[in-house]
């Protein structure tokens, strides 16, 4: 259920195994926008990190010193409209289909956090709570869909899976 005093903000970032522009990032760049604007659409979205033309943030230059790092940030009313956007949708192939674009990682690429509503995420702010997240382990202030809280600090009882596979 959502708070009308706090919004949930969503940051992931993952290591692209070629520029947008190689042939084999294709699939992925058609359905960017796509996706995106279908995320805009859903249930629970409120904001995402646009680039100067209003385009993915994938395509603004990376906040990390490594290129080919590129991230999303966004801001839903509460966590099961985030879930349901993200693993009941279309998106849901490019999760499953990440290996195809995306170097494996070690790290945490996922971080959530609540925000007061009237407030929007920054990418400084961002890069901290994944940090955090990598340091501390999930915590009221930087959590995974894995072990998440509610905006008053308390553990939630959510597992996501994608086909029957915990996540």
């Amino acid at each position: 259920m959502a708070d009308p005093e706090f919004r949930l903000a969503q940051f992931n970032v993952s290591r692209l195994l070629a520029p947008l522009d190689a042939s084999e990032m294709r699939e992925f760049v058609a359905f960017l926008a796509p996706v995106n604007a279908f995320a805009e659409q859903s249930p629970g979205f409120l904001w995402r990190l646009k680039d100067a033309d209003g385009g993915a943030s994938s395509y603004m230059p990376s906040p990390y010193p490594d290129p080919m790092m590129i991230t999303n940030l966004t801001v839903w009313t509460d966590l099961e409209s985030l879930r349901l956007f993200t693993y009941d949708t279309a998106h849901r192939y490019f999760l499953q289909n990440r290996k195809r674009w995306f170097d494996r990682v070690t790290t945490r690429q996922v971080v959530l956090w609540w925000l007061p509503s009237a407030e929007l995420p920054t990418l400084k702010d961002a890069m901290e709570r994944l940090d955090e997240l990598e340091r501390c382990g999930s915590n009221p202030t930087a959590f995974s869909f894995q072990s998440a809280f509610d905006p008053h600090g308390e553990p939630l009882a959510f597992k996501p899976t994608v086909d029957g596979k915990s996540l």
